[in-house]
């Protein structure tokens, strides 16, 4: 069997869904459903289990599994509650890693994009303990996953015993189908189709940076079906050998403008783009990111060899096969 943690959330579940559409129905799903419809995510799916977090450790025991998918976390970057977020994105990490070692299972988690904190250029994953010491995430959240990249790797150069296969994975700005039930945290896309299909302008932030123009500000937006492949093949045979072990970026390598994103859906819909810029609340000014771009080289050398879906592309599949159909779920 595979474990699949936050399996019912939006990365999760599309993972869920592609080992069934691969002939899969032994996977296990761990995560808590809530009351706003996360459910929806798995209606569609066919899981051996469906383990709530607080029954995990006794599940797990005597267990032998393929591999652990590990996506679970709270993974709002406004979070404020400390401990929750210590105990669901590190710590629980650190007991699923030990266990991972202690049976000899692969491991892949989620880290983030969000543990390079506020800078401009060079998103580069070095994984050595000197780079990571150097980063300084902005956000509770981003610092979490930062602490658990570097307990790891902390164990690996202390030559420690890890499991045969372990990978981390930054994610960039992921979106696509199942990501509704997270609020503020899903993507723009995804909360403006609705009002635009209604007619409604799409508001985007004014630049508030000489140079930059109104919507410019740009992301490296990579479509969920592509890192589901990345994450398959983090658990594939090519991927179990010692120099495939780290931790890599996941993104397209091309940032793109929220401009850009939303010319594209009012493409998709066939209609002309209805776009207003609105000003940058004085709150964030300071804090706000203009630009973030993977640097993917190291998951080139380390034998990926999939293509990334272009932008215009993957929203008009996202837009059609999905956000303007009747049912919006994968």
């Amino acid at each position: 069997m595979i474990l699949v943690t936050g399996g019912a959330g939006f990365i999760g579940s599309n993972i869920v869904a592609s080992l069934n559409e691969a002939g899969r129905t032994d996977v296990v799903v761990n995560d808590l459903l809530g009351s706003d419809g996360k459910w929806r995510n798995l209606a569609k799916r066919q899981i051996a289990d469906f383990v709530p977090p607080e029954d995990l450790a006794r599940w797990l025991e005597g267990r032998k599994l393929e591999a652990v998918i590990h996506m679970g976390a709270i993974s709002s970057t406004t979070a404020t509650d400390g401990d929750a977020v210590m105990e669901n994105n590190f710590r629980l990490s650190l007991r699923l890693l030990d266990w991972c070692t202690e049976t000899g299972t692969p491991f892949v988690y989620a880290s983030s994009a969000a543990t390079y904190g506020d800078r401009d250029t060079n998103f580069v994953d070095d994984w050595s303990l000197d780079a990571l010491r150097k980063l300084r995430p902005m956000n509770l959240y981003g610092w979490s996953k930062h602490l658990f990249d570097l307990a790891l790797v902390d164990r690996y150069v202390k030559k420690q015993k890890l499991p045969p296969t372990w990978v981390g994975l930054k994610f960039f700005n992921v979106y696509g189908p199942n990501e509704y039930h997270k609020g503020a945290m899903a993507s723009v896309l995804s909360k403006v189709f609705d009002g635009a299909k209604a007619g409604q302008p799409v508001k985007l932030f004014k630049s508030h940076r000489a140079g930059i123009a109104d919507g410019d500000q740009r992301r490296d937006f990579v479509y969920v079906d592509d890192v589901v492949s990345v994450v398959r093949w983090a658990i594939s045979g090519a991927a179990h050998s010692n120099n495939k072990n780290g931790i890599y970026n996941v993104g397209t390598g091309q940032a793109e403008s929220f401009r850009d994103m939303i010319v594209a859906m009012f493409k998709a819909m066939g209609a002309k783009p209805n776009i207003e810029y609105i000003d940058m609340p004085v709150s964030i000014r300071d804090q706000y990111q203009y630009f973030t771009q993977a640097d993917a080289g190291n998951l080139r050398r380390a034998g990926y060899n999939a293509g990334f879906t272009p932008l215009e592309k993957a929203v008009a599949q996202y837009v059609t096969g999905y956000l303007d159909s009747q049912d919006k779920y994968r």
